[in-house]
């Protein structure tokens, strides 16, 4: 079992940065693909962002260029650097780790852009 825990949500007008965090209980968490998504309000949740356990990573297009995702393993997290944040970015993050036959999802932290 894996607990995810997530940090550093809040409120940051357009064009700032957050960084979001995402710490991992239990053992194995090198092996995960490990994966930011967000939820807006009346929409689906969709990938923002996911990481290998080699380090490979992809981005949804509409973030491409503005956010990074990173692991630490020895720390058992893994952050989202978020810079030139737009309105449209306001949603709840959820942190994921996923491998073959196993999925585990955080609480969700709120992150709103507003002015």
């Amino acid at each position: 079992q894996v607990q995810l825990v997530e940090f550093g949500g809040g409120l940051v007008q357009p064009g700032g940065s957050l960084r979001l965090s995402c710490t991992a209980s239990g053992s194995l968490f090198s092996i995960y693909i490990m994966g930011w998504y967000r939820q807006a309000p009346g929409k689906q949740r969709e990938l923002v962002a996911r990481i290998t356990s080699g380090g490979s990573t992809n981005y949804a297009d509409s973030v491409k260029g503005r956010f990074t995702i990173s692991r630490d393993n020895a720390k058992n997290t893994v952050y989202l650097q978020m810079d030139s944040l737009k309105p449209d970015d306001t949603a709840v993050y959820y942190c994921n780790a996923n491998r073959p036959a196993r999925d585990y999802w955080g609480q969700g932290t709120r992150v709103t852009v507003s002015s």
